[in-house]
């Protein structure tokens, strides 16, 4: 679709505000979970937090040219497990996450300088259409399953049909939003919120009509994290709250580990390897919101900045939050799906987000909303990233074998769910997919270009058998 507002629109302040929670909704579920499913005490609302201050980076880094909003990484959970390993205190895992941070940042760096020498045309050639295509794709097919499992979970005693109805209920109200809304319309550039708000009044509806006439099976919202506001009377954190930042806690760590300096070695293992595979990721992502925009970020503003940007992101996200952050997919197909790629939304988001981490109420709505109606919204979110990785192959000729072949391997081996475990250091089902992608790309290509030489080698023979009939 074409682009409502380009990066460099300034869409008036109340949209801004107003598309700025859109981007916000589309990636905080994500962002949250991360420090939930870690535990140790992480607090989601700092990892909020530090999302907003690794975007500002990233944005400064970029020149304010890439419309991406950098959550929680996935992709580190294991690394972030292994800072807590071995029985370390709450201090020195706390230091350890953000240690681990900076070792992946430096990673990003270095690839940084070797691309701002070599440049970017090396991969180009070394991941071309065929190669990202198919990967963009498996991104967002790879987290079908979490849509699914979302939109058929409901509160204990909840029915999960029903939770499903409600489910599809969002996703409908957005596909209408989205489609049918004029161009220019609030409802067509937010269609997420206006599609979540839907599936919240109606899953609220079946709530209260389930508790009063004693049908369990209606109960779909639990809202016990805003009875938790008020549970203690109201007052002044009824609405504000401090999030428990990381450095606070990991200043108390260094005295352990003036007499642990082996967990350094363990935390540099853990997190090292990982950044690299989130390399490939990270090209996959720019690759597809450049397809979005109409523009080769890997070339402006450069696949160098995009790179300091995240890595130095991850590092300031993790001093606040703990978590690394990465560029989100899920904030790119909210771009994709609105038509708004206005890097001032993104910039306004990344502000949200840590202002928003102070306010309980809303952290507390947040955590109300069912999975069921994030799961509806999410169908049409993950699926944009699935599209748009498959538009990347529409020019690709696949009645040739080399190409046909090297989208199979990627699509079955992402599909598939392949991954390989090297210690604590997991390859994953993308990062392989990837890989083998490439692998398959090189090795065939040889034919490709030996094919070239023998069309040339054929035309000079004819040339020749010209000039000696003349």
């Amino acid at each position: 679709m074409k682009l409502i507002y380009g990066v460099k629109d300034k869409p008036g302040l109340g949209k801004t505000i107003v598309f700025a929670i859109q981007q916000l909704l589309a990636i905080m579920a994500a962002t949250l979970v991360v420090p939930i499913i870690v535990g140790n005490d992480m607090q989601p609302a700092a990892a909020l937090f530090g999302a907003g201050v690794g975007t500002i980076v990233y944005l400064l880094f970029t020149k304010f040219r890439s419309p991406v909003f950098l959550g929680s990484s996935f992709a580190f959970l294991g690394s972030m497990a292994a800072a807590f390993a071995g029985g370390v205190s709450m201090a020195l895992g706390y230091l350890g996450l953000i240690i681990g941070a900076i070792c992946a940042g430096l990673v990003y760096v270095v690839l940084a300088i070797i691309v701002k020498i070599a440049g970017v045309k090396w991969i180009n050639k070394l991941m071309p259409a065929v190669v990202i295509g198919p990967t963009v794709a498996i991104i967002g097919l790879s987290l079908a399953g979490n849509a699914v499992g979302d939109l058929q979970t409901a509160p204990a005693g909840g029915d999960y049909r029903v939770a499903i109805l409600v489910g599809l209920v969002t996703l409908a109200v957005t596909m209408i939003c989205s489609v049918y809304a004029k161009r220019k319309s609030m409802f067509r550039l937010i269609p997420f919120i206006i599609g979540i708000l839907a599936g919240y009044v109606f899953a609220a509806i079946l709530t209260i009509i389930g508790k009063y006439a004693g049908i369990n099976a209606l109960r779909i919202i639990d809202f016990a994290p805003i009875k938790a506001l008020v549970a203690d009377g109201v007052g002044l954190k009824t609405f504000l709250t401090l999030p428990s930042f990381t450095f606070w806690t990991a200043k108390d760590g260094f005295a352990e580990l003036a007499s642990n300096w082996g967990y350094l070695g363990t935390i540099a293992v853990a997190y090292t390897p990982v950044a690299f595979v989130v390399f490939a990721e990270h090209i996959a992502d720019h690759k597809n919101i450049s397809t979005i925009i109409e523009k080769d970020l890997l070339e402006d503003p450069g696949l160098h900045r995009t790179l300091l940007g995240d890595g130095v992101g991850s590092i300031a996200g993790a001093l606040f939050g703990g978590c690394p952050n990465t560029t989100y997919g899920e904030s790119i197909a909210c771009v994709a799906i609105s038509g708004n790629a206005s890097v001032w939304t993104i910039f306004t988001a990344a502000i949200g987000a840590m202002l928003i981490s102070f306010l309980a109420p809303f952290v507390a709505f947040v955590n109300s909303i069912p999975s069921c109606v994030m799961g509806g919204v999410c169908m049409a979110l993950y699926g944009f990233i699935a599209v748009s990785g498959l538009k990347m192959i529409q020019k690709v000729d696949l009645e040739d074998n080399r190409n046909l072949f090297v989208v199979s391997v990627i699509l079955i081996a992402g599909i598939g769910g392949l991954t390989v475990s090297f210690g604590k250091v997991t390859i994953t089902s993308i990062a392989c997919a990837l890989i083998l992608g490439i692998l398959t790309n090189v090795m065939l290509s040889g034919k490709k270009k030996a094919e070239v030489v023998e069309e040339v080698s054929e035309e000079k023979a004819e040339e020749v058998s010209k000039e000696n009939k003349d």
